[in-house]
């Protein structure tokens, strides 16, 4: 007989939660999801998965809890408190908080979840909204390393790419260096896109034979029709990458690295939202850096 695959309590279903929580939907896992959005909610159950109409009552009966929320404050909200997480899972599960929050957040929900009998991970992913889909993120998790071998099948359901990369807030920390390459990256392809529109060069077939060199990256090839197209919908908000590139610049400075470009390019990203465009995925920076030569946006 078959054993069965451990109960799953999913809360945040937002634009990588809802797909995220549809793979283990569909690799035989049996989600229960809290949102705050109604629509969300319909869209879990119409996958197959069953709604719940608060954290505690999602969390009630699950083996293994994962949260995916904007940031540090939302984890805080509902892990503790007497309708939170930590109230209401009982002794012995899993919980997986895969939001990027501070790497002190991370620890801090270790140690009380510990207090409470739980066992827990920090594993935030990389990949985006299309890697949420596909199922193909890359998942960095800090934890004990018995806690990731259990959680391992889980989140071989939602990536490619999973790597322990030591204690509670490791995971964390690998996310915001993620975030930083990234945003570094996204802001030289928008520079070198300005720069060839203006020398008059085809743009796509710039693109192609640049992605097909040293110039190459991921970044390049998921957001070349953003690029190209000037389709800025949020596959990861500017928002977040802001928050993102806040918790790297405060995480370095407490451990004395030097950051130049990334101080740069996180004030790039803070005017962006200061000119209202927050909203838009990063790839939007393709902006900033037309407004700062003279392109009408």
């Amino acid at each position: 007989m078959t054993t069965p695959l451990p109960r799953v309590a999913w809360i945040g279903l937002g634009i990588m939660g809802s797909p995220m929580s549809e793979n283990l939907i569909k690799a035989g896992y049996r989600v229960t999801g809290h949102t705050l959005e109604q629509a969300k909610l319909d869209r879990l159950t119409a996958a197959g998965g069953t709604a719940a109409a608060s954290v505690a009552e999602a969390v009630a009966r699950a083996d293994i809890i994962v949260t995916m929320v904007p940031a540090s404050p939302q984890v805080e909200a509902i892990a503790y408190g007497t309708e939170g997480i930590l109230a209401h899972a009982r002794p012995g599960a899993l919980l997986i908080d895969m939001s990027s929050i501070t790497p002190r957040t991370s620890v801090e929900l270790a140690a009380a979840g510990a207090a409470r009998g739980l066992r827990v991970l920090d594993a935030p992913v990389s990949g985006g909204e299309a890697g949420a889909v596909e199922a193909t993120l890359s998942i960095m998790v800090g934890g004990e390393a018995a806690d990731f071998e259990a959680a391992k099948p889980l989140f071989d359901a939602l990536g490619t790419t999973v790597v322990r990369c030591g204690p509670h807030g490791s995971g964390q920390t690998v996310k915001a260096a993620n975030q930083l390459i990234v945003a570094v990256n996204i802001q030289a392809c928008a520079e070198a896109v300005v720069f060839l529109e203006k020398s008059g060069v085809d743009l796509g077939a710039a693109l192609d034979v640049l992605n097909g060199g040293l110039a190459g990256s991921t970044v390049l090839t998921r957001k070349r029709d953003n690029f190209l197209t000037r389709d800025f919908a949020p596959g990861f908000r500017i928002d977040l990458h802001h928050k993102d590139l806040g918790i790297v610049t405060d995480a370095a400075r407490t451990v004395g690295a030097a950051l130049p470009l990334g101080a740069v390019v996180a004030q790039l990203v803070a005017s962006l939202r200061a000119q209202g465009d927050g909203g838009l995925d990063h790839s939007a920076l393709l902006r900033s850096v037309e407004r700062l030569s003279g392109t009408q946006v």
